[in-house]
């Protein structure tokens, strides 16, 4: 059983980890900035306030940490895999074209750059420049995703989509079956698609966002 001080501790040594402040921790995983400052940690007559279930998943999903980890951290271990900070990078118009990915969405061959980026432990992870308006207005041109073929997908994240016919694309991932693949756009003005899974060559996970 862990105590409301081991909590608290966890997600500070957390936050540390990925460059975050409480508040910019917070911020980051869509909550509000104060959420995590010390003075909200207990109540008005003392009683102690414990950060919610729901909270804790925004901060691993935001900071790309697993669930192992934080477990790790409230039993006061903070080892950690080393940081892999250079991750390969390809720019998105790039990355339709063949011999940059394996058959699952892995990165392979050659012409990938190298980006610094703290905190992604994933060693599957690479990052994608974002080219275009499709993506707008989460992403704009010059953002830079950082993306994990290995991580599992759920309905609702933001995904990135190879086709058969070379093109890659980010989107919400709104329904998948055996047959089908149901994407949401995030620009308004494009509209949901439909593909057939034989016409998908991969699926993978965003985690992460440089905006």
């Amino acid at each position: 059983m862990f105590n409301h001080t081991q909590v608290w501790t966890a997600l500070d040594v957390l936050a540390e980890r990925y460059g975050f402040s409480a508040s910019g921790l917070a911020k980051k995983a869509g909550l509000d900035p104060t959420s995590f400052n010390p003075s909200k940690r207990n109540r008005p007559d003392g009683r102690p306030r414990w950060p919610t279930t729901e909270s804790i998943a925004r901060v691993l999903s935001a900071t790309g940490a697993t669930m192992e980890e934080f477990t790790q951290l409230l039993m006061g271990r903070k080892g950690q895999p080393p940081a892999r900070r250079h991750i390969p990078l390809l720019g998105l118009a790039r990355a339709g074209r063949g011999g940059f990915f394996d058959d699952s969405g892995f990165p392979a061959g050659s012409g990938w750059e190298e980006i610094d980026v703290p905190g992604i432990t994933d060693q599957n992870a690479y990052a994608l420049e974002i080219t275009g308006d499709s993506m707008l207005p989460v992403y704009r041109e010059g953002d830079t995703i950082i993306v994990s073929p290995s991580a599992s997908i759920r309905k609702g994240d933001r995904v990135v989509v190879k086709t058969a016919d070379g093109q890659v694309m980010a989107k919400i991932m709104q329904r998948q079956t055996s047959r089908t693949l149901e994407l949401a756009s995030f620009n308004p003005e494009h509209a949901t698609k439909v593909l057939d899974m034989k016409d998908v060559d991969w699926v993978a996970r965003i985690l992460w966002a440089s905006q």
